[in-house]
């Protein structure tokens, strides 16, 4: 089974927007709103947690070199995400590896946050 990373490599800018249509449309969907409100109550396993990780990593480094990612055009997203993974791809492996250790740390918070919340609602 093929990685994110190795799909995100991969896929093209118009499959990209292909499959952001068709996640908005199944996010709707009152099964895949279940799944995820069940999948919040769980433990999350730890290639999980270092996918988050580094995903919050490379957000961090985008919002520090470059404020005004979120107003590019997909083109000069790809090339930002580029220059940044050239530039500083072993940086955020190693800051993501610290990062997945404290996410696993707040993991029980989340979790029993998530059930208060149910409880609550």
């Amino acid at each position: 089974m093929k990685t994110f990373k190795e799909l995100f490599e991969v896929m093209s800018v118009q499959t990209r927007k292909k499959m952001g249509r068709r996640m908005a449309k199944l996010a709707k969907s009152p099964a895949f709103l279940f799944k995820k409100k069940k999948a919040m109550l769980k433990m999350r396993n730890p290639a999980k947690l270092a996918q988050a990780a580094r995903k919050k990593t490379i957000q961090s480094f985008r919002d520090k070199f470059y404020p005004q990612y979120n107003e590019a055009s997909i083109q000069q997203k790809v090339k930002i995400d580029q220059l940044i993974m050239s530039k500083y791809g072993s940086k955020i492996d190693k800051i993501s590896k610290k990062m997945a250790m404290k996410l696993k740390k707040q993991e029980l918070q989340r979790i029993k946050k998530a059930r208060e919340n149910q409880s609550n609602a």
